[in-house]
This record gives structure tokens, C-alpha cells and sequence, in this order.
């Protein structure tokens, strides 16, 4: 009989292959990205030093009062705009994308492409 790994066992194993591609610098940062059933976290790191330098996430009471709920495609276009914001207040506009082994579609998207209108550039 054939054996089926779980869906978060092959997350994990591509987001390994993704994180041996790339990694965050000073200059250019790795900006983070994972979703669970509830929630939506994003961090800004600089693998050199292994220092987050932002983070944002639905936990949060300043994005939680925004939101309606906290696992949509909506929470996660507005999580990126945070992220985003507090990225420049730093002075991070460059970025490299990790989005954690996840597929680029919906959630990860959106947060993507609110990151992207905000200011960020990946």
C-alpha cells in the first residue's frame, strides 16, 4: 500500500528547498510568510545575524481591531499593507519573498501583492 505524507510534512520539505535558494541579507531582507487555520504571521529577517527586524500578524490587537476575520483573503491583503508600512518606517524597501513552502495563491498572494502596492519591492 502506498503511504501518503501529510500536507504539512511536504510544506515543510519545500519550504527547505525554497530556503537553501535564498536568504536574507542587511541589504535585502527575507520577508517571511506563514499561515496557519487561524491566523496570518509575516516577518522581515536578516538571515546574517538570524534577527527579525519586523513582524506583523492577525494575533496583533491594532490588525485584529481592523478585521473582520482573521484567516480571509482580506486579513492577508491587510496584513501585508502593515507589514509594509512598518517596513518602511525601518527603512526597508527591498525584500526577497519566502512564502514558506505555501502555494502562491490566494492568502500568500494577497499578502504579496498589498506588500507590493504598499512600497515593498520583491
Amino acid at each position: 500500500m502506498v503511504s501518503k505524507k501529510s500536507r504539512s510534512e511536504v510544506r515543510k520539505k519545500k519550504h527547505m528547498k525554497l530556503r537553501n535558494r535564498f536568504s536574507g541579507t542587511a541589504e535585502r531582507p527575507r520577508l517571511a510568510v506563514f499561515r496557519s487555520n487561524n491566523h496570518m504571521y509575516a516577518q522581515i529577517i536578516d538571515d546574517t545575524v538570524a534577527n527579525t527586524l519586523v513582524s506583523a500578524s492577525t494575533l496583533q490587537k491594532d490588525v485584529k481591531a481592523e478585521l473582520e476575520k482573521t484567516n480571509d483573503v482580506a486579513a492577508a491583503a491587510y496584513l501585508g499593507k502593515v507589514i509594509a508600512e512598518r517596513a518602511k518606517e525601518k527603512g526597508i524597501t527591498e525584500v526577497v519573498f519566502d512564502r514558506g513552502g505555501f502555494i502562491y495563491q490566494g492568502k500568500v498572494k494577497a499578502l504579496a501583492d498589498a506588500a507590493r502596492e504598499a512600497g515593498l519591492n520583491f
